[in-house]
């Protein structure tokens, strides 16, 4: 992730009980991230949360991505037919 996004987020104790948020804000990185999955336009989110921007999205979703590449696999329950 670029340093200029990475200083959008944070985790303080005091803030969320230490979930990752916004820098600024009490809008987690998993919020932002549940929003988008579920259909949420980029518009929709920035109007429901006013002090947030683009850049802190594309932050929340650069920050996702670069967890994803870790060396830890999670195993997906297949479904029984």
């Amino acid at each position: 992730m670029k340093p200029d996004l990475k200083s959008l987020i944070i985790s303080d104790p005091n803030i969320m009980m230490g979930k990752l948020v916004i820098n600024g804000t009490r809008v987690t990185v998993e919020l932002i991230i549940e929003k988008l999955a579920a259909g949420e336009t980029l518009d929709q989110i920035l109007e429901a949360h006013p002090r947030l921007t683009q850049q802190s999205i594309q932050a929340a979703l650069a920050f996702a991505a670069e967890v994803l590449r870790a060396d830890v696999v999670y195993p997906i329950a297949e479904i029984a037919s």
